[in-house]
C-alpha cells in the first residue's frame, strides 16, 4: 500500500514543472480516431479534458467522426466514395456530414465534459463565422505529357480563415469549445474540411502553446519503426523526401507544420487509443508520442 501511494506522490511531482509551464496558456486538441468509438477511451478523454482545464489550460477541441458518418450514411442507403483519401460529399453526403458531426458527435462530446464536471459548448464553423473557407481543388497527374486531371471532390473545403473572436470570449469565461470541422463559403456554402487541417487552423490563430493530434499510431517511426520523440520540421521533411514518413502520416506532419510557421511552439502526434494519452504526452518526462518543434 505504501509503495503504491509513494508512486502517486512521484507521479504528481514529476507532472508539477509542467502544470505550472502549461497553466494559462492555450491548448488546441485534434480529437479523433479510435479514442471516440471505444467507450471507456471516451469517458478517459472527458476526464483528461476536464481536469486539463481545472488546472488552468485554455482547452479547445477540434473532433472528426468518420466512423459516425460512414455508419449514418449506410444506414440510409448512400454510397461512401473517397478519392485519395477525401471523402466525395455531395449536398446529401454533406447533409448527413453536417448532421453527425454538428449534431450527434459533438453534442455527445459536449455532454461527456460536462458530465465531469467540465463547462464544454459545441461549435461549428459556421457559429460566428469561426470557419471560413473555400472549395478544395485537388489534381491528378497521369504522366509528364499530360496537363494534370482536375478531381473534384463536391462540397470539401479547405480553411482560408480562423476568426477566434468566439473562440476567446468562450476561453475567457472558462468554457471548452468543442469545434466541428464545418466550414463556410463566401456565399454561405457549406463545406466539410479535414479535422487536422482545421485543428491546425485554429491553433494558429490562436498561437497556442501546443497543438496535439490524436491519432491510431503512437506517432512517426524512424526507418527501423522505432518511434522518434522529437524531431523539427527539416528532418521530417527529409523522411518524407526519403519516402520514410508515408500514407497518412505525410498530411498530419504538413499540418503541424503549418501550425509551426503560424506560432504554435510545439506540435504532438500520440496515439489516442492509449488511456490518458494527453496526460501521458504533456505531464510526464518521457511523453508517449511524437514531438514536432520548427
Amino acid at each position: 500500500m505504501m509503495t503504491n501511494m509513494k508512486t502517486v506522490a512521484d507521479i504528481l511531482i514529476e507532472a508539477l514543472p509542467y502544470i505550472r509551464k502549461f497553466s494559462g496558456k492555450t491548448l488546441v486538441v485534434k480529437y479523433g480516431g479510435h479514442a471516440m468509438v471505444d467507450e471507456q477511451l471516451k469517458v478517459d478523454f472527458a476526464r483528461d479534458v476536464t481536469l486539463l482545464k481545472f488546472i488552468g489550460l485554455n482547452l479547445v477541441v477540434v473532433h472528426g467522426g468518420g466512423p459516425q458518418i460512414n455508419q449514418v450514411l449506410t444506414q440510409m442507403g448512400i454510397c461512401s466514395k473517397f478519392v485519395r483519401g477525401v471523402r466525395v460529399t455531395d449536398a446529401p453526403t454533406m447533409d448527413v456530414v453536417e448532421m453527425v458531426l454538428g449534431g450527434k458527435v459533438n453534442k455527445t462530446i459536449v455532454a461527456q465534459i460536462n458530465q465531469h464536471g467540465g463547462k464544454a459548448v459545441g461549435l461549428t464553423g459556421k457559429d460566428g463565422g469561426l470557419i471560413q473557407a473555400q472549395k478544395l481543388t485537388m489534381y491528378k497527374q497521369n504522366d509528364n505529357d499530360t496537363p494534370p486531371e482536375i478531381i473534384d471532390p463536391g462540397l470539401v473545403g479547405q480553411v482560408t480563415r480562423i476568426n477566434p473572436d468566439l473562440i476567446h470570449l468562450l476561453t475567457k469565461q472558462d468554457f471548452i469549445p468543442i469545434i466541428a470541422p464545418v466550414g463556410v463559403g463566401e456565399s454561405g456554402e457549406t463545406y466539410n474540411i479535414n479535422a487536422d487541417q482545421v485543428a491546425s487552423s485554429v491553433a494558429g490563430a490562436l498561437l497556442a502553446e501546443r497543438l496535439i493530434l490524436m491519432t491510431d499510431v503512437d506517432g512517426i517511426m524512424d526507418s527501423q519503426s522505432t518511434l522518434i520523440p522529437t524531431i523539427n520540421t527539416e528532418q521530417a521533411e527529409r523522411m518524407i523526401d526519403q519516402q520514410i514518413i508515408t500514407g497518412g502520416m505525410i498530411p498530419k506532419v504538413e499540418c503541424a507544420f503549418h501550425a509551426l510557421k503560424q506560432g504554435v511552439e510545439k506540435v504532438h502526434i500520440i496515439n489516442g487509443k492509449r488511456p490518458h494519452a494527453l496526460l501521458l504526452e504533456l505531464f510526464t518526462d518521457t511523453g508517449i508520442g511524437t514531438e514536432l518543434t520548427i
